[in-house]
């Protein structure tokens, strides 16, 4: 028997297998509870560690080495998913903003701090730890559509400020604790600090832009490019003597433009978010003393008066910003709630003052409680204050329609039909000729023989014969449905990349391509060549899996995340389908259940107005359904239609890139019938 408790603790594996198991298991029990998962990993943390069942130290190597590549990962997510471009449309109102939520909490913290005792350093920390946010509610506002909204978009743009200050404001606090710390020690250390921030941010960007440019579509040279960039950062920062944390945050800046909206972005948050985030806040609730925790709660002035600090503080610096710039009480309230949430850079921040011994165990424990406050409020707030917030004239204007393109003579309206299973291409080139034909325009199939310059020129000929053979029979598919063709086969070393730069030269308005039998988890998590497809596309992309002939498809559930432009793509193809088949349209979408009556009407008049103009019938069906599972109502109304029609969603990373939020998932797994999936060009 102690043979077997000594190879617990002593063999490395164990605990790393520990940390998989909660990281699977934990997580889901909690959302199923209707708990957020951060509280599960943290209350794991507590029952694994030495003030519950001992199984895991803090401060062995491998839990050590883990949780501080999660920090790493960590600050740099929360640099990789701000939106550089929303920040440089509104700059200087995100500067102005930045600047207002900023100082407003960081005085307030330090006006706490000093009447709680700490010492002008501790009390400058804790300040800072007020003054940053995470864009926890991210997915909400996609989901309603309102990223465009100025106010909106002014308070994503003011997470750089925000992040940028409290981690200098870190590495200043953490340096004068140190000890020896004169006044050229500090203009070294922040002179330091603006050469080496400069270095990162345009050295990696630099140096990024060229090594993806020479790298083409190696995904996996890139994923391990940027990695290294985050770790080189990380370690630079603490070789000029600040956390490394900082370094990892400008890192996440710097490859920004780089990676961009891509799949290798999603990879890297993907490792991050499944593995090194959880271990570390499981590590966080190592570091909970529970006696300590329960007499921080039950004498709770300290955290009580963190919480409302934070919560006032940042009211105030949205009631400021609403005066300066005259935005609305609502917009207001949603710039407010977007900057309560404090995870990422706050719970980071925290644990490095906590163990460089700056910050007490009573801050890092009231830290713990405004985290879970936050990040709870601050998306319910803004579920119910950021409906209807009204966005730019042109992004309600249909008028550049993605599909709307239609016949002229000099630019047709041109499908491209990729084919290379001759079992499943009837149903493809015959959906593709009722667009066609409805659009007046053309039907180019294309096969891609696999090859390059190496491969022998007998393997060559057979593939492209055998691609010959594929686009010919297609050929006469489209005539037999009144559809001139004009197929093409096109060597290509990848079939994602030949796809694209076929349809790139023959001027393709949508791209109309088989699904196969890839619908597993693992497929939309990793990516495959459809996934490919859809993000190296400069045209629209319909990925479809029809299970009968499309000239049956009389009812079409077109299903519309989000009421602005982004919806174009899907009523334009469900009323050219429609109108070739005499079908019926009917929209959904799905709001959240806190929507006010007022604005659910509003919704249903905005998708009323869309539909129309894209030429949809005035009696086309409107149904606004609140709802949290959209994949449940989708799933629920399945069998009433013959065809869905949904809009591909880029995933995005909530938390400061703790869990993957992927609305298709679910709906695409558990689909039985028809369905058309729209993907829109990224570039």
């Amino acid at each position: 028997m102690e043979s077997i408790v000594t190879f617990f603790q002593e063999e490395p594996i164990v605990p790393f297998t520990l940390l998989l198991a909660v990281i699977l298991t934990v997580p889901l029990i909690f959302k199923r509870l209707g708990l957020p998962e951060l509280v599960g990993l943290l209350a794991a943390g507590i029952v694994l560690g030495p003030n519950g069942l001992n199984l895991l130290q803090s401060d062995s190597k491998v839990i050590a080495l883990l949780s501080d590549i999660g920090l790493v990962y960590l600050m740099f997510v929360a640099g990789l998913e701000i939106d550089i471009q929303q920040f440089r449309i509104t700059r200087n109102r995100s500067i102005g903003f930045g600047s207002l939520t900023f100082a407003v909490p960081m005085v307030t913290g330090i006006i706490l701090g000093r009447a709680f005792g700490f010492g002008w350093n501790a009390s400058i920390l804790i300040g800072s730890l007020l003054a940053s946010h995470t864009l926890l509610a991210y997915p909400i506002i996609s989901r309603l559509g309102v990223v465009k909204n100025e106010a909106v978009t002014v308070t994503i743009g003011a997470t750089i400020f925000t992040d940028i200050g409290a981690l200098l404001v870190l590495a200043v606090c953490v340096g004068i604790h140190a000890g020896d710390f004169t006044t050229l020690n500090l203009i070294t250390l922040l002179g330091s600090l603006i050469l080496y921030s400069l270095a990162v941010l345009f050295g990696f960007d630099w140096v990024g832009r060229r090594f993806f440019k020479q790298s083409g579509d190696e995904e996996g040279n890139q994923f391990l490019f940027v990695l290294l960039s985050v770790f080189l950062a990380a370690l630079g920062a603490q070789l000029i003597g600040v956390e490394k944390i900082i370094g990892a945050f400008l890192a996440g800046l710097a490859v920004n433009d780089v990676v961009g909206e891509s799949p290798v972005k999603e990879k890297v948050i993907f490792v991050g978010s499944v593995l090194f985030i959880p271990i570390f806040f499981i590590d966080m609730g190592l570091l909970i003393n529970v006696p300590a925790f329960i007499k921080t709660l039950t004498s709770f002035t300290l955290t009580l008066a963190i919480v409302l600090s934070l919560i006032g503080s940042k009211f105030v610096a949205a009631l400021l910003a609403k005066l300066a710039y005259r935005y609305s009480w609502q917009e207001m309230v949603a710039m407010w709630s977007l900057s309560l949430p404090q995870v990422a850079a706050t719970l980071a921040a925290t644990l490095v003052g906590y163990k460089a011994g700056l910050l007490t165990e009573e801050i890092l424990n009231s830290v713990i409680v405004l985290m879970l406050v936050t990040a709870t409020l601050g998306p319910i707030i803004t579920a119910r204050s950021a409906v209807g917030l009204k966005l730019p004239a042109e992004e309600l204007a249909l008028d550049a329609m993605p599909l709307g393109n239609h016949a002229t003579s000099q630019h047709p309206f041109t499908i491209v039909v990729p084919v290379s299973n001759p079992s499943t291409q009837k149903n493809l080139i015959e959906m593709a000729a009722l667009l066609a034909k409805q659009a007046q325009g053309r039907i180019v199939p294309l096969a891609i023989a696999l090859g390059h310059t190496q491969s022998p020129t007998e393997e060559l000929t057979g593939a492209f014969t055998q691609g010959q053979d594929l686009v010919q029979r297609a050929a006469e598919l489209s005539r037999e449905y009144g559809i001139e063709a004009q197929p093409l086969v096109r060597i290509d070393n990848n079939v994602a990349q030949g796809v694209s730069l076929a349809s790139l030269e023959q001027d393709a308005q949508l791209i109309v391509m088989g699904w196969g039998d890839q619908t597993s988890l693992r497929t939309w998590l990793f990516g495959n060549m459809i996934d490919n497809v859809l993000w190296a596309s400069h045209c629209t992309v319909a990925v479809t899996r029809l299970l009968d002939s499309p000239h049956k498809i009389q009812r079409v559930l077109a299903v519309i995340e989000t009421v602005t432009t982004q919806a174009v793509p899907v009523l334009q193809f469900s009323q050219l389908l429609a109108a070739q088949n005499q079908a019926n349209v009917t929209l959904l979408h799905v709001c959240t259940p806190l929507t006010p009556a007022a604005q659910v009407t509003w919704l249903q008049e905005q998708l009323t107005a869309m539909a129309a103009q894209v030429g949809l019938p005035e009696a086309t069906p409107v149904w606004v359904v609140s709802s949290e599972d959209v994949a449940k109502v989708v799933l629920g109304l399945e069998s009433d239609f013959d065809l869905v029609v949904l809009r591909f969603i880029s995933r995005r990373t909530s938390a400061g890139g703790l869990a993957i939020s992927d609305l298709l998932t679910p709906i695409i797994e558990n689909l039985e019938g028809s369905v058309v999936l729209l993907g829109e060009p990224h570039h």
